[in-house]
């Protein structure tokens, strides 16, 4: 019996001491610095140690410098490459932190109020119709088991690709008395069905009973240029259909210079939007060839300039941004870029492309007066923070128009198809 005393009395002291070293702020100190940094050349990085704690780069003639303070590191990045930092207590070693050292790497921000038209893989079947026929009304479409979001991508072993298409088909098909054969793509997999358009006896033509669509249109915001392969990536955020709310699966597409005319303002419960149009030449300035979570991305054939930053700026990773006063790039009149303040309120670094990745607050006194914060059509906004883009205006939120959420700009050139991670040279080696 009193050995399981003992016992009990042991394992509280040792429970105790375990959260006095968890609050032991050096203890603190030393879990909130990372197993592994990653920077840029010539950027920096700063964390917090105790007094006795001291750090120490492995290699000589290193690309990254240490500049210590009684209770602080900046780890500085020279040259892109990999190496250690090791800390030390009382000549202990206690953790060892990887360095890796990015190349240089800078794109234009954007902000460029942009027309956006989008030609879908084959066409898209936004919803059913009955057709009138001598036997009642019916929709062949649903009786094949084709649903809402469905693509027809080929009928009769024909790829289909826009919406003249399909008809002769159809027509041919009624007056043989021949079912289609239909190629559907659905978000669950691929798969055949026979249709047999049916005669309207009210129009006298035949009918599949669907309504389809080959082609969407709208409006955003440009986020980033990339000078050297003209890759862009603009919006933050997929674009679906307005019917059935499905990421439209892309085949190609066009984006357009354009002009906003009017804003609706948004309030609580009704966010607002940018009334824009096409400019009127309709040139077009790049192409569309993916349509993602992320945004929509393709390549530039015209200049596009933004006439507020049209200089290349370094990026930041999801791990360096803050929370603290930033600055959007967007159009609230005409086709003139403006520079509006915002603040980071909050923002989680990602080791794995998210779309949520920051929460904005617009502060600035001009914008709020004008739009309400956040409207739809500045989705792809870029955020600058310290001389760096960090990312792009995403989605509003609904009961506060004030505020929305960000995406990380390194995910947005992920999806573009720009390796800002170049294998580092190893100095250990």
């Amino acid at each position: 019996m009193k050995l399981e005393i003992v016992r009990k009395i042991i394992g509280g002291i040792l429970l105790v001491s375990l959260f006095s070293l968890i609050f032991f702020q050096p203890m603190r100190e030393y879990l909130s610095v990372p197993k592994d940094i990653t920077l840029f050349e010539g950027q920096d990085f700063s964390f917090k140690k105790a007094a006795f704690v001291s750090a120490s780069v492995q290699t000589p003639n290193s690309n990254i410098t240490l500049d210590q303070e009684s209770h602080s590191v900046a780890v500085k990045a020279s040259e892109n490459g990999k190496n250690e930092m090791l800390l030390e207590f009382a000549g202990i070693p206690i953790k060892k932190v990887d360095v890796n050292v990015l190349k240089d790497f800078r794109v234009i921000p954007g902000g460029q109020s942009i027309g956006v038209k989008l030609n879908t893989v084959g066409v898209l079947v936004v919803g059913h119709h009955q057709v009138n026929t001598e036997n009642g009304k019916k929709s062949p479409g649903e009786i094949a088991g084709i649903k809402v979001g469905d693509i027809i991508t080929e009928i009769n072993g024909n790829k289909i690709e826009k919406m003249a298409d399909v008809a002769p088909f159809v027509q041919s098909a009624g007056q043989d008395g021949k079912p289609l054969e239909m190629a559907i793509s659905r978000e669950s997999g691929k798969f055949t069905t026979k249709l047999t358009p049916l005669k309207d006896k009210g129009e006298n033509s035949y009918k599949l009973g669907l309504y389809i669509r080959d082609s969407a249109a709208g409006i955003g915001t440009m986020t980033f240029i990339h000078p050297q392969s003209k890759k862009y990536g603009a919006l933050g955020h997929v674009i679906s259909d307005m019917d059935t709310k499905q990421p439209i699966v892309v085949e190609d597409g066009q984006i357009v210079r354009s002009t906003v005319t009017s804003i609706e303002k948004g309030s609580n419960g009704d966010p607002g939007e940018k009334l824009a149009r096409f400019s009127s030449d309709r040139e077009i300035v790049g192409n569309i060839k993916k349509n993602s979570p992320f945004g929509i991305f393709g390549e530039l054939n015209k200049e596009l300039k933004n006439g507020v930053l049209d200089k290349p700026l370094p990026i930041a990773l999801s791990h360096q941004v803050k929370e603290g006063p930033a600055k959007i790039l967007t159009v609230v009149d005409d086709d003139k870029v403006e520079e509006f303040n915002v603040e980071i309120v909050s923002t989680i670094p990602q080791k794995f492309p998210a779309t949520k990745g920051m929460v904005i607050k617009v502060t600035d006194p001009k914008l709020l007066e004008k739009t309400g914060g956040i409207v739809q059509g500045m989705s792809g906004s870029p955020i600058i923070q310290d001389g760096k883009l960090i990312g792009a205006v995403t989605h509003v939120f609904v009961n506060d128009p004030t505020s929305g959420y960000g995406v990380h700009i390194e995910w947005m050139l992920n999806e573009a198809g720009i390796n800002i991670y170049e294998m580092p040279k190893n100095k250990a080696s």
